[in-house]
């Protein structure tokens, strides 16, 4: 998963500087809920924390998609149509015991006989196909510009800058989890033993009356955990992310590509790559999360559901732990559209992209091909109005296509913190809001996690795509964007953006629509088309 740096860097440096100074480790005063409204603010059950996404804001108070009251009111007994939607993102897990009968097949595709049966390029593409090969651990596109020594570039300059202030910023972040991390093991001891019990509550730390100062700084750092929805192993991935970001994504000497081919030029190398969709380690669980949400089989007594059924979920590996090379995702669309692919989710981004034609081709390929894209708006707390995320549907704000549904990132609780604070944001280039942080679903080797990002929104909104295709499947992929976006509850809650506090705005500036997704309505709506 791609961490909002910018949000960690403050986040660990104040909850370590706290701690260290032995006060209470909270990272902020929660800003008053300004919004009048009668809805409360209350703590989410285990059961609301796992499936808050599908509840309902009228019925629950919670500002899910209403998916569980779709499927509880309109969608019971109906059975729908097919509908491959396909994951462009890192590995998926594709035999998962919440996915593997969910995943796509290539029915013209003989399985490894290593031929191109079906003649479309790719060999043994099976499941789909795997564009970064054997790697996984990849540059950002601006420490690929530095590494180039291109200085004749406009961006060579302040890319080069960049790379020297992230990596510096990285470098102490990391020590400041280091240390983090070695004071929570002693500090869990500590209430344990006050406790006098392993499996201790939240509520049971709240209560504790710290009578030394041992026991206040273990009870301040729990609580520092609970209250921003943290573990121990939550901290050692985010750890496991800046230690990727100094030895990888900011090191310009390092070589992540080994497919062959040439980056830069579009047509050197057809089918490079393999068919080999599966992540190559544990720890690369972002496609198989984002697979989750869209299509985790509903209701089968294990992990997760997801929000839509009839789905077939084609896995295109092609975006590293780094950035996603241009070529791979513009040649990633073109494959999800030329293989029966009826909506493309995309859970990446970047704010570098030198061969942004490429891409913009691609979404235009799939406008063409009736293809809806959904794609995650960013998780640099930033306007992209002002400072663009890449890929987009656009030209200096002319759209090329209108087939693109860009997707900022809810909270689970309304009111003034409804808003992720890593969401992008922007009144033009953002459309709709969806369930993105706190987000439970599937990760690799049978295994659940809760995750955020706006990576996590977007297939929230692919999932309901899928759903209106299925049960409506003479709807165009222009009429499903219409559909989603203007069927969504439209808000005037002032909400704390980019998770800054002094920055108060109504939710409706956020995005183009003002809007939060929710799928009962989008039937309902789709269903008078």
């Amino acid at each position: 998963m791609k961490y909002n740096k910018a949000f960690l860097v403050a986040y660990i440096l104040i909850a370590f500087f706290l701690i260290s100074c032995g006060g209470s480790p909270l990272i902020s005063t929660p800003v008053e809920n300004i919004d009048a409204s009668p809805l409360k603010v209350l703590e989410l059950t285990n059961a609301e924390k796992e499936n808050w996404g599908h509840l309902d804001l009228e019925k629950d108070t919670i500002p899910g998609m209403g998916v569980d009251r779709a499927y509880a009111e309109i969608l019971k007994g109906k059975k729908g149509k097919k509908v491959i939607v396909a994951i462009i993102d890192s590995g998926i897990d594709i035999n998962h015991e919440d996915l593997d009968g969910v995943i796509w097949t290539n029915k013209n595709e003989i399985p490894y006989n290593g031929k191109d049966d079906d003649n479309n390029g790719y060999v043994d593409d099976v499941h789909g196909w795997n564009f970064l090969g054997d790697t996984y651990n990849e540059q950002l596109e601006m420490t690929r510009l530095v590494a180039s020594g291109d200085t004749s570039s406009q961006r060579f300059t302040e890319a080069k800058a960049d790379v020297e202030k992230s990596y510096n910023e990285a470098l102490q972040t990391k020590k400041n989890i280091d240390a983090l991390l070695q004071r929570i093991p002693p500090a869990q001891e500590t209430l344990k033993k006050h406790l006098e019990k392993n499996d201790y509550t939240k509520d049971d730390v709240r209560k504790i009356n710290p009578d030394t100062e041992d026991l206040g700084q273990a009870k301040g750092l729990q609580m520092f955990l609970y209250n921003n929805n943290l573990t121990l192993n939550q901290i050692k991935e985010i750890g496991e992310s800046y230690n990727d970001q100094l030895n990888y994504n900011y090191n310009v000497n390092f070589k992540g590509r080994k497919t062959g081919d040439n980056p830069d030029d579009f047509n050197d190398k057809p089918g490079y790559g393999n068919g080999n969709v599966k992540p190559i380690k544990k720890s690369e669980s972002h496609g198989t999360h984002v697979a989750g949400i869209v299509a985790a089989k509903r209701n089968n007594g294990k992990g997760a559901n997801g929000v839509a059924n009839n789905v077939e979920i084609m896995s295109i590996r092609a975006v590293p732990n780094g950035d996603e090379y241009d070529k791979d995702i513009a040649k990633a669309i073109r494959y999800a559209v030329d293989n029966g692919a009826s909506i493309i989710n995309g859970s990446f981004g970047k704010s570098y992209s030198p061969h942004s034609d490429w891409v913009r081709e691609a979404i235009k390929y799939a406008a063409d091909k009736d293809v809806l894209i959904v794609h995650a708006a960013g998780n640099d707390s930033n306007d992209i109005d002002i400072e663009p995320n890449f890929p987009a549907d656009n030209i200096d704000g002319f759209e090329i296509a209108e087939n693109y549904i860009s997707v900022g990132a809810l909270a689970p609780t309304y009111g003034s913190g409804m808003v992720a604070g890593f969401s992008n944001y922007g009144d033009i280039n953002v459309d709709v809001f969806a369930p993105g942080a706190q987000v439970y679903s599937t990760t690799p080797e049978n295994e659940y996690d809760t995750k955020g990002g706006t990576s996590m929104a977007a297939p929230a909104i692919a999932g309901l795509a899928a759903l209106l295709r299925s049960q409506y499947p003479k709807l165009t992929a222009v009429q499903v964007k219409k559909v989603i976006l203007n069927s969504g509850l439209q808000l005037t809650t002032k909400v704390v953006v980019g998770g800054d506090a002094s920055n108060v705005q109504p939710f409706s500036n956020l995005s183009k629509t003002g809007r939060i997704a929710n799928a009962y309505n989008a039937l309902i709506m789709a269903s008078k088309l």
